[in-house]
């Protein structure tokens, strides 16, 4: 009788299970360096804090009659309602300006900085410009202009125009790459010129994304807007908000106006995603 060779054999021994072991890199010890030493600094400054009498339960007391005012009390102050609806149409028109003539600039500039549609050396100079541009804040501009063109509306729209132009240039080249190249190519060898190319087989399938850029765009320039208003005096919503918070610390009216604000900015975002929705439909 033939024994199976298998009950024979010696079973090998189990070998333990290793313990994963993780190497503390370069990149790692000096990211847990800093934060160890802003976790320090910190901490001193807080040690070290001259509070000059400052009393935190009576301050935290004030703190919060002044929410009460302005997000349980809201209303108008030293101010009216058709002055303040008229000041916030003002930005929502200047923010809107300004993204559609930043929208059109940029996207002809932004054939000429797509990689698959012009030579290397060109996409990559208007793109070092537009990062220069985009590298300044919106503010610094606004007050450039405020310097050559005087106080006012007109600073305003051109230095957030500026602005809008190299931050929707990065975007829009980016969207424009993404289409392939070879089929670009192979458009151009059927005889295609660029600027059927352009409208007639890229734009449409991009148009979902230059949407959704363009009114990210348009929402920071709202917020730009409301920024700007007080130091361009453009007789915006800003302004006034300023000087109800900073002149006559009218808690109420500013209350009111963030309210004002938040539901524009609900508005927006409801017709941003309206407008995809129904491209991505068509799509």
């Amino acid at each position: 009788m033939i024994e199976n060779s298998s009950s024979n054999t010696k079973s090998l021994p189990t070998l333990p299970a290793t313990k994963r072991v993780t190497l503390l890199t370069k990149p790692r010890l000096i990211l847990r360096g800093v934060l160890l030493a802003l976790a320090l600094i910190t901490i001193y400054s807080l040690i070290t804090l001259d509070r000059a009498g400052l009393k935190f339960g009576e301050a935290f007391q004030s703190l919060g009659v002044n929410l009460k005012a302005m997000f349980l009390q809201p209303t108008v102050g030293q101010d009216t309602w058709a002055l303040l609806l008229r000041a916030l149409a003002t930005s929502v028109g200047l923010a809107m300006l300004t993204t559609l003539l930043g929208a059109l600039f940029a996207f002809f500039i932004a054939v000429f900085s797509a990689r698959n549609l012009v030579p290397g050396w060109l996409a990559t100079s208007i793109k070092a410009v537009m990062a220069f541009i985009r590298s300044i804040p919106t503010i610094l501009w606004v007050l450039i202009y405020s310097v050559v063109m005087g106080l006012g509306a007109n600073a305003a729209v051109v230095g957030l125009t500026f602005h809008s132009i190299a931050y929707l240039v990065k975007a829009y080249s980016e969207s424009i790459e993404e289409t392939s190249t070879d089929t670009i190519e192979a458009l151009k060898a059927s005889g295609v010129g660029f600027w059927p190319i352009i409208f007639q087989a890229i734009l449409p399938s991009i148009i979902p994304a230059l949407l959704s850029w363009t009114f990210i765009r348009f929402e920071i320039n709202f917020a730009n807007a409301i920024a700007v208003g007080a130091a361009a005096g453009a007789d915006d919503i800003g302004y006034y908000l300023f000087m109800a918070s900073g002149f006559y610390f009218n808690f109420h009216e500013v209350g009111l106006i963030v309210y004002l604000l938040l539901g524009v900015a609900i508005v927006l975002e409801i017709v941003s995603m309206k407008l995809r929705g129904h491209y991505l439909q068509k799509n």
